[in-house]
């Protein structure tokens, strides 16, 4: 039997988007108050799902609390309370759009799953606005 379990997180982080080959008429015009030199911050809500096969013996896809603790120190410990251009190396040469975000986060989390479980992360930057990446 194949399903899917799904495990959330919250953290905070600020950043501010601002391409460097770009006059600062641009960045504005294109990024808005997101290109404030001050930076912003957003209050993230994470969704982890992962699809595969049930273990028998347990009923489970994968723990929970696995899940939950691999979220916590992998994700949560790097992100929380961090300014992503500055204090994040996965951010050096990469703007720290929602987009490119959770495609670091499936990035980190997808080596620790079993063969053959898919991966979606869902990144909710506000409660508007989000983004998807995953095997599905």
């Amino acid at each position: 039997m194949i399903a899917t379990i799904c495990r959330k997180a919250h953290f905070n982080a600020a950043h501010r988007l601002h391409n460097p080959n770009w006059s600062d008429e641009k960045n504005v015009a294109v990024f808005g108050k997101c290109n404030s030199p001050f930076y912003h911050g957003h209050n993230f809500d994470l969704e982890v799902r992962i699809r595969g096969e049930v273990d028998q013996s347990t009923g489970f896809v994968m723990d929970l609390a696995v899940l939950g603790k691999l979220i916590k120190d992998e994700i949560e410990e790097r992100f929380d309370h961090k300014n992503l251009n500055e204090d994040c190396p996965e951010f050096k040469n990469l703007l720290p759009s929602t987009e490119n975000f959770v495609k670091i986060i499936y990035d980190i989390l997808k080596p620790s799953l079993e063969e053959g479980q898919l991966l979606h992360i869902v990144l909710h930057e506000t409660s508007k606005n989000s983004a998807e990446y995953g095997d599905w």
